[in-house]
């Protein structure tokens, strides 16, 4: 194979697996085969994908001004403000006051947000483990630092966003 057959292959599995994983990460239960974004599952404890991704970012970064998210996630802050406010309306976020600037004010994981993400990566773990429960521990290994290596590299590549924080 060429290089430019490993990049057309390379193109292809990325595309592949981006829908995988969409549904890797967004089904709880087998017969909820529809279920890509919704925001409870069969079993209460994955979150859909934006509301994954604010609390990952909020526990992995710490507290963060909405403003701080839009720009990490590369939004609009009236589109991040929605799905913040049904993050609060859940009761997984709450507001506290910055205490920089007292007219500001930052989001944090409530207790229930903390376990309900707890819940959620456990889960998401347990499909990542079952998906490659017939590869050996060198195999993933290998493929986890492939992953890293490549993240890092596009990460170089992409505009930037205010920063990525490492996965938990």
């Amino acid at each position: 194979m060429r290089g430019a057959e490993h990049e057309q292959l390379i193109e292809r599995q990325l595309t592949l697996l981006l829908r995988r994983v969409q549904h890797l990460h967004g089904l709880s239960a087998p017969d909820r085969t529809d279920r890509t974004d919704s925001a409870d599952s069969a079993d209460g404890t994955d979150l859909d994908r934006s509301g994954y991704g604010i609390l990952s970012r909020i526990a992995d970064s710490g507290p963060q001004r909405l403003s701080a998210l839009a720009l990490a996630f590369g939004l609009d802050p009236s589109t991040i403000t929605r799905q913040v406010q049904a993050l609060e309306s859940q009761g997984l976020l709450e507001r506290q006051r910055d205490p920089r600037d007292r007219r500001a004010s930052l989001l944090r994981l409530t207790e229930a947000g903390h376990a309900r993400l707890g819940d959620t990566r456990r889960l998401r773990v347990q499909r990542l483990r079952d998906a490659m429960s017939a590869w050996s521990a060198e195999d993933r290994s290998t493929f986890g630092r492939l992953l890293a290596d490549f993240n890092e590299a596009v990460g170089r590549t992409v505009p930037a966003h205010g920063g990525d924080p490492e996965p938990s």
